[in-house]
């Protein structure tokens, strides 16, 4: 796992590192999905029939930061609303889009154990760590980080 839990006050957040932005922003996304179900309905995911598809979010002044919050509602929007469950992903980011190819199962045939309404840029990181660069951890939970790497941080609300 490259992804943790981050303590906020009232809502959950994810932090995560990688070594390159696609894949940092896939682990993003895996912990939005991860941390909405309980531990029994991610291993049920494996037992329901597996569609695959293209997605796309087009990027406006090549902003990766918005695009990546684009992207996470986008995941949160078709799960909830077109019943398109992401559970897995692979990325294209080029400076006009991030497209992605998708595996998703029916969302009604899972039920969250939290609801996310919203994705927020309260608290939004999305920073390449230079080799040597070490960001700090918080607490016991989350680690420091050390580059060269993708570090990013998003908080939902709940």
């Amino acid at each position: 796992m490259s992804w943790w839990i981050l303590p906020t006050t009232a809502d959950i957040g994810i932090r995560a590192f990688s070594s390159n932005v696609a894949d940092l922003i896939k682990e993003m996304t895996i912990g939005l999905q991860s941390i909405q179900l309980s531990d029994e309905q991610t291993y049920e995911i494996n037992s329901l029939n597996i569609h695959t598809g293209q997605w796309s979010i087009p990027l406006f002044n090549s902003d990766l930061e918005r695009g990546m919050i684009r992207w996470l509602e986008e995941v949160l929007y078709l799960g909830t609303t077109e019943d398109q469950w992401l559970v897995d992903v692979s990325f294209k980011i080029s400076d006009l889009s991030i497209n992605a190819q998708v595996s998703w199962v029916d969302s009604n045939f899972l039920s969250r154990e939290i609801e996310i309404k919203a994705v927020t840029m309260h608290e939004l990181i999305l920073k390449e760590l230079k080799e040597g660069e070490i960001f700090p951890g918080l607490g016991t939970d989350i680690p420091s980080f050390e580059g060269p790497g993708w570090l990013g941080q998003v908080v939902l609300d709940i």
